[in-house]
């Protein structure tokens, strides 16, 4: 039985990640060297914290040319700023380049609302994704965040939420997933994403 890769590059959530996926039985691995990805039969890429800053960190390390390989043949899951560093720019603090593996931009929330957005909000379904199968419109997620994906186009957009805008919540581009908001934080919904996203590799 193979194993899931939850990066360490020193901007992630680790340890929650990890107890959610140990809790649905999946095997995984904190992994902060690159044939530990290699190794893995699907990707997690958490976060938390400033875009630049993970952005510079992923590339200190290599591990952003990696994770560009790995999309090629296995699943990869971004979380939070995981999700926005799938993107090809980030607006965060500067502008600064993402992995470029879903094509668009990350910006702050254009609302009229609180930021950050910290709370439960309901998922709007509209596009098919593997991720989330056995799921329908207003489940409910949470979501902690500033900013947020601007995909270039809606074909990549899996689910939206409200937040006195409309707010891209999942989007998804061939091997690549990605949750703007905390599956392991979302009780039984977000372990459904999960389960789901570590049957994709079996």
């Amino acid at each position: 039985m193979g194993y899931t890769a939850i990066v360490d590059y020193g901007a992630g959530n680790l340890k929650s990640v990890a107890n959610a996926m140990k809790y649905l039985g999946l095997r995984t691995c904190i992994a902060g060297e690159k044939d530990e990805l290699e190794r893995a039969d699907a990707i997690i890429l958490p976060g938390v914290g400033a875009f630049p800053d993970a952005a510079e960190k992923l590339r200190g390390t290599g591990l952003d040319r990696e994770l560009l390989l790995q999309a090629e043949k296995k699943p990869i899951l971004g979380i939070c700023l995981g999700m926005q560093l799938l993107f090809d720019l980030g607006h965060e603090v500067r502008p600064c380049v993402g992995l470029g593996l879903i094509p668009g931009q990350v910006g702050r929330i254009e609302t009229g609302f609180k930021l950050p957005h910290i709370g439960w909000n309901s998922l709007s379904f509209q596009n098919d994704s593997p991720v989330f199968r056995g799921l329908g419109d207003g489940e409910m997620v949470y979501f902690v965040h500033s900013f947020c994906a601007y995909a270039a186009e809606e074909r990549y957009v899996t689910a939206r939420t409200d937040y006195g805008a409309s707010v891209v919540a999942a989007v998804g581009r061939g091997n690549v997933f990605g949750c703007q908001f905390h599956p392991e934080k979302s009780g039984e919904t977000g372990l459904k994403i999960l389960r789901n996203f570590g049957e994709l590799n079996r």
